[in-house]
């Protein structure tokens, strides 16, 4: 009985790590696509160089974590809300 609880807690665990990284990427990758509109021109000596291109993929990866973590948030949050009633 132990072994069949401990297996369904190592699979819970591994599914929902491998949605976290999921959502994670995919939420880099949408970022980063977001972000080519934008004029880092205007910030930026040489938006070209690279230099420039890490920080374009640093913003990427800032702000991919944020989003990424909503959702991940609100998936949680969602899956709770059968125990209220």
């Amino acid at each position: 009985m132990d072994d069949m609880l401990s297996d369904a807690l190592t699979n819970a665990a591994g599914t929902s790590g491998l949605v976290s990284m999921i959502v994670s990427l995919l939420c880099v990758v949408l970022s980063w696509w977001a972000l080519q509109n934008l004029k880092l021109d205007l910030f930026i000596r040489y938006p070209k160089s690279p230099q420039g291109r890490l920080l374009h993929l640093l913003l990427a990866i800032v702000l991919g974590h944020f989003v990424a973590g909503f959702i991940l948030d609100y998936l949680n949050w969602s899956g709770q809300i059968r125990y209220m009633f």
